[in-house]
């Protein structure tokens, strides 16, 4: 069950479920449900990633992958090594980014491409930038 305990109603509800599981000696196991990166911020995302590909010449992927996760965003995407065969490294998808790291992680994407490479990402709030770069990512197959 997911209960938003700010609602003093669903708050009692969530109290008396737990007040019976552990009555019961139950296992349970609680989780904070934390607000999932939104879609706009996806779409954003993709834009400035298929626009620093298009500059730079790598693809999407390489991009995605090699430079905003390994490089940039490491902190927030590397989840360490498993295997006892061959060593996987395991990366984070930016789907379970919640709003506040998916901000940060563009944020700091954005510096680099500034800092490293020259290449000025324009802010969520740039609407006529945005929408060119779209335009010519979807011109060029890109997204």
């Amino acid at each position: 069950m997911i209960y938003n305990t700010s609602n003093p109603v669903e708050r009692q509800k969530a109290i008396t479920r737990i007040k019976k599981l552990l009555d019961n000696k139950a296992i349970v196991e609680i989780v904070e449900k934390k607000p999932i990166r939104t879609i706009k911020q996806n779409r954003y995302l993709h834009l400035i990633l298929g626009f620093f590909a298009s500059e730079t010449g790598y693809t999407l992927e390489e991009v995605k992958q090699e430079i905003f996760k390994k490089i940039v965003n490491p902190a927030l995407f590397y989840e360490g090594e498993i295997g006892e065969i061959v060593t996987i490294q395991r990366w984070r998808s930016t789907a379970n980014l919640d709003t506040l790291e998916m901000t940060q992680a563009i944020e700091n994407f954005r510096d680099y491409s500034s800092a490293e490479a020259g290449i000025y990402l324009p802010s969520p709030d740039e609407k006529d930038f945005l929408l060119q770069i779209e335009i010519e990512l979807k011109n060029n197959r890109v997204i």
